[in-house]
């Protein structure tokens, strides 16, 4: 039996307010490290606007195990999602924004046109929201990550804007900022595992944002994330989907002024920073949540597991 203290919080920020009455937490449980490309969680700091999974007592979740193993780390919404009949990449989006994870009309829109089933290797469980092996010690992303992610970049993923998205793995979220962006724009995606460019841009040929990667408006690149892009640089919007000891100075340079970079950094203690270049060169940097995401590292080293 689970006391009132216990809270599984992976990747959580939900503001959710048909359900927040029913939930209280006080403490964390940490969820296992597994050593994934890409794979994180959070370690959310409660707050007002935060969502924990505590006590479960007006919850049904069907056989809820709190000691969680394998990929299935936010088995907890899995559960919650899949027992709602989530099958549909609309309704995904619909139950992100139930659950307070999606506020923005453009990001709904975009994940509504991007259909996550096309860039996972399992099409059956794509709209669950959590995060699935896409082989090469990677993964894609929870929906819920990826949301979070577009909202906080919203503003410098307008059209014509640059876009640049480290560790694009599948493609998915570098389709999303190319179909933001649009023809005018540039969203560039950085891999080094070439296997996954190569299917990321066959995902990419099957989906909405097929006309912008034909047109050259949307690019998938082998390479070191760490040292960014420079041939299409100054960027509005950096993602990096791996946490960094420090922000790479390269990405730093590749910043245009007025952009935005969403990055987390830190060894075991994670911050997801967003840092915004202000208009003289100067930085701003605010810690959006507490998140762990495996290390910002070489090809090498991500193959042979860390």
């Amino acid at each position: 039996m689970m006391n009132l203290s216990t809270v599984i919080a992976y990747g959580c920020r939900y503001c959710a307010p048909p359900i927040k009455q029913l939930l209280n937490c006080t403490n964390f449980l940490p969820l296992p490290h597994h050593h994934h490309h890409h794979h994180h969680h959070h370690l959310q700091r409660p707050s007002s606007s935060s969502v924990f999974y505590s006590s479960f007592n007006n919850l049904k979740l069907p056989n809820f195990n709190p000691f969680l193993t394998g990929n299935s780390l936010f088995f907890a919404m899995q559960r919650f999602w899949s027992g709602s009949g989530i099958n549909k990449n609309k309704q995904m989006v619909e139950h992100l924004q139930q659950y307070g994870v999606i506020s923005s009309k453009k990001v709904a829109e975009v994940i509504e046109t991007i259909d996550r089933a096309l860039f996972v290797p399992d099409a059956s469980s794509a709209y669950i929201d959590s995060p699935m092996p896409i082989g090469y010690n990677a993964t894609i992303s929870a929906p819920h990550m990826h949301a979070t992610c577009l909202q906080l970049l919203e503003e410098n993923l307008q059209p014509g804007m640059h876009a640049l998205d480290i560790g694009s793995g599948t493609g998915y979220l570098t389709a999303c900022f190319a179909i933001m962006v649009g023809q005018q724009g540039h969203a560039v995606g950085v891999e080094h595992i070439p296997e996954l460019v190569a299917s990321s841009i066959k995902n990419i040929e099957k989906s909405a944002a097929a006309p912008l990667l034909k047109e050259g408006s949307l690019s998938l690149h082998a390479g070191d994330g760490r040292e960014g892009w420079p041939e299409c640089a100054p960027y509005d919007a950096i993602h990096v989907g791996a946490a960094a000891p420090e922000i790479p100075q390269a990405l730093l340079d590749q910043l245009k002024p007025g952009g935005r970079m969403v990055i987390p950094v830190g060894n075991i203690f994670q911050d997801l920073k967003v840092v915004d270049k202000n208009l003289d060169g100067s930085l701003s940097v605010r810690d959006e949540t507490s998140v762990r995401y495996v290390p910002l590292t070489s090809r090498d080293a991500q193959l042979k597991g860390f």
